[in-house]
């Protein structure tokens, strides 16, 4: 009767198969050899019979519960297996009918069975255990007969047939099912592949729709304050011509001083109207070497309009002697603004913002620095994503599009830590000229009072 030890039960090319085919085989051939011992052919060696097959009933009751566990039974021993079934084939047939017993069959399930579960080389070497426990069979009962020579001479050309042919066979299907497995292999990869660049092709959609998006924005806002501009300043003008005519004529002191505060207040607004419209014009394209402490004060100049309930304080820590930048200014600005906005929305009352200017190796280091409630450990990693934003009325533009602004002049701006206590941003600009041997550090405080949530995400409001 064939048998074999169960294979481990992660491998699934042959062992799987094998050990399923193995149980089934051996409990079969245990079956039939007992209707062949006690309902077929009765005979005076009926209880030897029976003793062989309960013996490999307890085996393969043994074997089975291993695999039902998901272990193998002796699966170090393959050799040790195969002996024990020369062995025990051996055995049957000696006790029923020697050369002619129909036990003498196993030996062919056996070798298939071997041939599917385990290598070539195993196989051939199972093959002689075979032929060797027929041969000695066949010597017990005595070479002189030229039927059993016969016998003996079919059987094992017959077992060498079964070995060479299942060993063929099983190989052939080893090897279409490892090209099978290569294929789909590759199809796996190939579906990962096409999932990767479904996902990259997607995610350039999104930030070229966030950017198309982000430019109609600021055309609309562009449009609006030039209109709100030309209709202000026209009044403001007329207003301010007729102070001045006043102002000329003989007046009290009184009068002088009163239409000199209106004046000044005139010039006031036309400053901030005139801010305005530079802000809001289209934006220029154009690399232009910029002083990159000028671009700051631009965007706070902007951000001062920014209302809040309570003053803020914003002090400026300025490196001396940095060398000008290669950026487009217009696009520089707005980074800035954004990030200052950004911190005032983080910025309870009474709190503060710090920029902190530096040159680092092969460009400048600016920290726009805050003591507001920080940002989520959770939200960190999704800040520079299209439309990610905590605010109701957010667009989550602002800080993608100054990550696409930076990379473009070979900058970069990241968040380099947020906690409760506060959060630090990074922008760090490229320079063409060596860095200055001594940098000194003066300080600017300024005051903004500002009014708007306090919850942090990028405001595109700057063109």
């Amino acid at each position: 009767m064939p048998t074999s030890s169960l294979p481990p039960r992660d491998d699934f090319s042959w062992q799987l198969p094998a050990e399923a085919i193995t149980v089934r085989i051996r409990w079969f051939g245990l079956c039939v050899g007992y209707l062949l011992v006690n309902v077929v052919g009765r005979q005076e060696t009926q209880a030897e019979l029976n003793a062989i097959l309960t013996l490999g009933a307890c085996y393969a009751l043994v074997d089975t519960i291993w695999g039902l566990r998901g272990k193998v039974f002796l699966n170090r021993a393959p050799l040790f297996i195969s002996l024990m079934e020369a062995v025990f084939i051996g055995l049957l047939c000696y006790f029923d009918h020697g050369l002619d017993s129909l036990f003498r069959f196993y030996y062919f399930l056996s070798l298939l069975v071997c041939a599917i579960r385990y290598t070539p080389r195993v196989t051939y070497a199972t093959f002689a255990l075979h032929a060797l426990s027929f041969t000695i069979l066949a010597a017990g009962q005595g070479f002189d007969a030229p039927e059993a020579v016969k016998s003996w001479l079919l059987m094992v050309t017959f077992m060498g047939w079964v070995t060479w042919a299942s060993t063929a066979l099983v190989t052939l299907l080893k090897a279409a099912s490892n090209r099978l497995s290569q294929l789909n292999d590759e199809l796996r990869r190939n579906q990962e592949l096409l999932e990767e660049r479904i996902e990259h092709r997607t995610r350039e959609l999104r930030e070229s729709q966030a950017l198309l998006v982000q430019q109609e924005k600021q055309a609309a806002f562009g449009l609006l304050a030039a209109g709100i501009a030309h209709e202000v300043g026209n009044p403001l003008a007329a207003i301010s011509s007729l102070v001045q005519l006043m102002n000329r004529r003989e007046l009290d002191d009184y009068m002088h001083e009163r239409l000199g505060m209106i004046d000044e207040q005139l010039r006031r607004i036309q400053r901030t109207l005139r801010e305005l419209v530079d802000f809001s014009r289209p934006a220029s394209k154009d690399v232009t070497h910029c002083d990159i402490h000028e671009i700051v004060q631009s965007a706070l100049n902007v951000a001062k309009y920014y209302k809040r309930k309570k003053g803020k304080q914003v002090k400026t820590q300025f490196a001396d002697n940095l060398p000008r930048v290669d950026v487009i200014r217009d696009q520089m600005v707005q980074v800035f603004l954004n990030l200052v906005l950004n911190a005032l929305d983080a910025t309870e009352e009474g709190g503060s913002i710090q920029i902190v200017s530096r040159r680092i190796g092969g460009g400048i280091e600016l920290e726009v620095v805050d003591d507001g409630h920080g940002i989520p450990p959770e939200q960190q990693l999704m800040l520079f994503e299209p439309y990610f934003t905590t605010k109701p009325t957010g667009t989550g533009l602002g800080l993608f599009v100054c990550r696409n602004m930076m990379e473009a002049i070979g900058g970069r701006i990241r968040l380099a830590e947020s906690t409760p206590a506060g959060t630090r941003f990074i922008v760090w600009v490229p320079v063409r000229e060596p860095a200055s041997d001594s940098i000194a550090i003066r300080a600017e405080p300024a005051t903004l009072p500002a009014t708007a949530t306090t919850e942090r995400t990028a405001l595109p409001l700057a063109p």
